[in-house]
């Protein structure tokens, strides 16, 4: 079949490659210029299906009001909300009833852990290198806090998830270069667990996907789809007058790449046996015009990013893979010689100002785990948006409009469920059975939630 991909982030790429890899004519439409160019950018790069659970969870809108005067917070609420943000608030704060969150949890998790694994298979008969390492450590630093920890802990026994608690001597046996002056209770240590530079995966499937003739056009903005038995997309093509460089350093081959083939100035129709919508936040722009309007929000996060000091004396400083401050809910990654702290969870404000209240968080939980183990001279910030929808899990498969496909609303999971999600369409679209239950991760939960 002939197929159009709308949006090129981690879940575009991802599914233009199986798409293609199962034999169809793929063509991906993205308005910048590069893939994962937007929320796939700079994320922390977390391979972690124990800890991929819903936003929306019982106790979780006491945390949040809790969180609205403290300094430092792993959720801010930005003033001044919108009537689509409160009714999304709304919306969210249903789902955290406990037996919606935990159906909502078990779809994730099933989902996160069948990704990790296809994920696996990619990397290994591709033999890609994207920075990946082994292992996930959760920092604890004081006995409330692994108290508090207790539910996810039972979670991952349930999913037969490997795991150790460690106390503080042992997380710095794991990770040496902790700062050995910073109070520390326990761990939570997943050696099953991995992380991985999502950027420069993305680059290397995108040219995997183009050598099974797959075609990426780049600024290339989607402007209308147009249903039926023969659907068509809309597009057009709109280079920068002067592009401006991306806010962070590229991290792969052709980071900002040619377009596969000349394109017109002007909007272009194309027809095409089936159309797969991942394009995040600006889904809804086409949907809505067919009668479905998605609950999608736009969840800022940070992440920092800065080259690791070379210290032939400590050669242990930085850390050696992920680990996450459980209290602000912080992640800090080795992605190769650079170590990237990723986090915070803002709803409302302007997606392009970058709010010093994230930044010093992140700042401060880098600061106090590894004191000067980054070049923070030459440290680049981000800031993404994640496309949430309110109770969690992603909405995968048919939309209910004629050869119209989803596959969004991954939020700050993306990279965790990416390949899984890809593959489940991939065999929907084919008529396959698919690899797992995908019970409540297709567009009926929204519709009748």
């Amino acid at each position: 079949m002939k197929i159009a991909v709308i949006g090129a982030g981690i879940i575009g790429v991802t599914t233009a490659f199986e798409l293609a890899a199962d034999g169809h004519e793929v063509t991906v439409f993205e308005r910048r210029g590069s893939v994962a160019a937007e929320t796939s950018f700079a994320n922390a790069g977390l391979i972690a299906p124990g800890y991929v659970t819903p936003w929306a969870a019982p106790g979780m809108p006491g945390k949040v009001l809790g969180h609205l005067f403290a300094k430092h917070a792993p959720v801010r609420i930005r003033p001044g909300l919108d009537a689509g943000t409160i009714a999304w608030v709304w919306q969210w704060w249903r789902a955290c009833r406990l037996r919606t969150y935990q159906a909502n949890r078990l779809r994730m998790q099933r989902l996160a852990v069948y990704s990790r694994e296809r994920l696996h298979e990619i990397t290994q008969a591709l033999k890609l290198d994207y920075e990946r390492a082994d292992g996930y450590l959760v920092l604890l630093r004081s006995a409330k806090d692994l108290a508090m920890a207790q539910p996810g802990l039972a979670s991952l026994a349930e999913l037969n998830t490997r795991f150790d608690t460690l106390d503080a001597a042992q997380c710095r046996a794991a990770e040496p270069g902790l700062n050995p002056d910073m109070p520390l209770h326990a761990g939570i240590y997943l050696p099953d667990d991995e992380v991985g530079n999502c950027r420069q995966f993305a680059h290397l499937l995108r040219h995997a996907a183009q050598q099974r003739g797959a075609k990426f056009r780049f600024h290339t903005a989607v402007k209308k789809i147009v249903a039926g038995a023969s659907p068509q997309v809309v597009h057009l093509y709109s280079p920068p007058e002067d592009p401006a460089p991306l806010t962070a350093q590229a991290e792969g081959p052709d980071s900002q790449a040619a377009d596969t083939q000349p394109m017109a100035f002007e909007a272009v129709t194309e027809h095409f046996d089936r159309i797969v919508v991942c394009a995040a936040l600006g889904a809804n722009a086409l949907l809505r015009p067919h009668g479905l309007k998605l609950p999608l929000l736009a969840v800022h996060g940070y992440s920092i990013t800065a080259p690791l000091r070379h210290n032939e004396n400590h050669p242990d400083q930085g850390p050696r893979s992920a680990l996450m401050d459980e209290r602000y809910k912080v992640a800090i990654s080795r992605l190769g010689s650079r170590v990237r702290v990723a986090g915070s969870a803002e709803i409302g404000g302007a997606a392009e100002h970058q709010y010093s209240a994230g930044l010093e968080t992140l700042y401060k939980v880098l600061h106090d785990w590894f004191p000067g183990a980054a070049r923070m001279s030459h440290a680049q910030r981000w800031k993404g948006a994640r496309p949430m929808l309110p109770d969690g899990p992603p909405v995968l498969g048919a939309s209910g409009i004629e050869n119209v496909w989803l596959n969004l609303g991954h939020g700050s999971s993306g990279w965790a469920m990416a390949c899984g999600s890809a593959r489940l369409l991939t065999d929907g679209i084919a008529g396959r059975p698919p690899g797992i239950d995908p019970d409540g991760l297709g567009i009926a939960r929204l519709r009748l939630g």
